[in-house]
């Protein structure tokens, strides 16, 4: 997906890392959650296994009972876990009256919830898929519950 406004600031601070997507967020919310939802490897993944994400909570359900064979590729972990983590935001956010995304100065995404806790969805998603705990339909639940 080209999001012209992304390329403006990502070029802004160029040497600080992460920088730009927080100043992206401060200009456009709904441009960087659009873009912050694509979660492309994910989708690709998981979708080779017949599962369709539809951006809701029991597709979150659905990913915790994969067979976690994207475990044996050192390289490609990482990427599908923060692509998890940013799937599982993307829900949260779609579905848990008041919750945001929030952009940290450095660039690290977050969802803020009404109550004002912070999810750290990228790191729950890295730890999913390295280890399956937390499992994320529990994140989603600890979210939707606060």
């Amino acid at each position: 997906m080209k999001m012209p406004f992304l390329d403006k600031w990502l070029g802004r601070r160029a040497d600080e890392p992460g920088t730009g997507l927080a100043v992206a967020f401060e200009e456009n919310p709904d441009g960087v959650a659009e873009l912050l939802s694509e979660c492309e490897l994910l989708r690709a993944q998981v979708g080779e296994s017949g599962l369709e994400l539809d951006d809701s909570a029991a597709s979150l359900e659905a990913l915790d009972q994969l067979t976690p064979r994207w475990r044996d590729d050192p390289e490609l972990l990482p990427w599908l876990g923060n692509d998890a983590g940013l799937y599982l935001g993307t829900v949260i956010v779609r579905t848990v009256p008041g919750a945001v995304w929030h952009v940290w100065p450095g660039g690290h995404p977050v969802v803020r919830l009404a109550s004002g806790r912070e999810i750290h969805v990228v790191e729950a998603g890295l730890d999913w898929a390295v280890g399956g705990a937390p499992e994320l339909s529990q994140v989603y639940a600890e979210a939707a519950e606060a």
